[in-house]
């Protein structure tokens, strides 16, 4: 385990006018080209002290030399002293926040959402248990030997997993997968969703081993899917599959381009199996583009069709085909769905706004000669929080499908 230090640097900062504006109404980030003046030396993990022209307090934030982001908030306003309590009550603020899940049957959710719970380029997710600690920052580093005693001694798990971005790998003193408490599981660890079993590969799994985000969505299909026939896309380990099941849906097919990933969603189902044995479920690996035209040509039609895609826009540049892709996957779903059948059509694009996914969808279904009646919009739940325009990334639409009028 490397060794770690919280007595870090205190650097001096000097922004520009419009970055000084964005800082003071509550943004957490400072990009590189909005300095004009730093303490030299600097390291990551250092804490930057923006000043303003008359050398007032301004903010506190981690330096991250190495990022676009080079200056990733903690605190503005008030003059904020970075040590123990302040990550103490972060920390606790954050728990009782989630406090209403602690009533229900989840075992499973997210603790700390990044920015939005004052953790900027850092996320903590719970699985029973094990937490796992996904870091986005080379500027935490120097304080997670800290934070892991702190959450060690506010949530009490048995394990905590560190988990790298890809960017990371090469700059981290840590190995992926690494615990920092506790020992590295060697297999999956099970969880609690709404009552229901699944399993995360907290070590090798994509993100920290699920996607715990669509948790109130997938309740939604759940309540639905009652003697019905869905089709899950973008199906990964199973989560909508698994809850379709759990409702009572008698058929249920499920695409994925990974058949790993689809092996785990038959184990999720597997998990689950004394109350979604009546339904039957079908795995088909591909390419979800060319099943669902192949499905639609087959004259396959089914009650329910969800698709939820991974991001379509990593970058600004990628907008354009983002939408056009979802518009595409509109259409082809519109093809699936039976008249009066329900279409679940999900975005997690943060450069996506919702205005823009739901037009895409709307255009789609159209091209398709068919539109959407009674349309419910959702996003976030309680436990990924959004405090600023860009943290904001989840959307969905649930909606009939009928044929065009007139």
């Amino acid at each position: 385990m490397p060794e770690v230090t919280t007595n870090r640097t205190r650097l001096a900062v000097r922004i520009t006018r419009d970055a000084l504006r964005h800082v003071k109404t509550g943004h957490p980030w400072i990009y590189g080209d909005a300095i004009t003046k730093i303490t030299d030396g600097g390291k990551p993990g250092d804490l930057a002290i923006v000043f303003d022209d008359y050398r007032r307090f301004v903010a506190v934030g981690l330096y991250d030399p190495n990022s676009p982001i080079q200056i990733k908030v903690l605190a503005a306003g008030e003059q904020t002293t970075i040590d123990r309590n302040f990550w103490v009550l972060r920390i606790r603020d954050a728990v009782a926040l989630r406090q209403p899940l602690h009533q229900g049957q989840t075992t499973g959710y997210r603790v700390i959402h990044g920015e939005n719970d004052g953790f900027p380029g850092l996320v903590v997710d719970r699985y029973a248990n094990t937490l796992v600690c996904k870091v986005y920052s080379e500027a935490w580093f120097a304080h997670l030997g800290e934070l892991t005693g702190l959450l060690v001694e506010e949530l009490a798990p048995e394990t905590i997993v560190i988990r790298l971005a890809r960017f990371l790998a090469d700059r981290s003193p840590y190995r992926d997968g690494d615990a920092l408490h506790g020992t590295t599981p060697t297999s999956p660890v099970l969880f609690l969703e709404n009552g229901i079993t699944f399993e995360a590969d907290v070590v090798h799994g994509q993100k920290t081993g699920h996607f715990l985000d669509q948790r109130d969505n997938r309740a939604k299909v759940r309540d639905l899917a009652k003697g019905k026939r869905v089709l899950d896309v973008f199906a990964s380990t199973g989560g909508f599959t698994v809850y379709a099941a759990v409702g009572g849906a008698t058929e249920i097919h499920s695409v994925d381009l990974s058949g790993p990933t689809l092996a785990v969603a038959k184990r999720n189902l597997q998990h689950n199996h004394a109350v979604t044995s009546s339904s039957v479920q079908r795995s088909i690996s591909g390419d979800a583009f060319a099943v669902m035209a192949q499905l639609a040509s087959a004259g396959e039609r089914y009650d329910i069709v969800v698709v939820d895609p991974p991001s379509f826009a990593q970058r600004q540049i990628d907008i354009d085909d983002a939408l056009r892709s979802y518009q595409r996957l509109a259409h082809l779903s519109a093809q699936l769905t039976r008249p009066g059948g329900l279409l679940v059509s999900c975005s997690c694009s943060s450069r996506v706004t919702a205005d823009w996914f739901f037009h895409a969808v709307y255009d789609g279904v159209e091209e398709a000669g068919a539109e959407l009646v009674d349309a419910e919009f959702t996003h976030h739940a309680l436990d990924h929080p959004i405090t600023f325009k860009e943290g904001e990334y989840l959307k969905a639409v649930f909606a009939r499908v009928e044929p065009q009028r007139g």
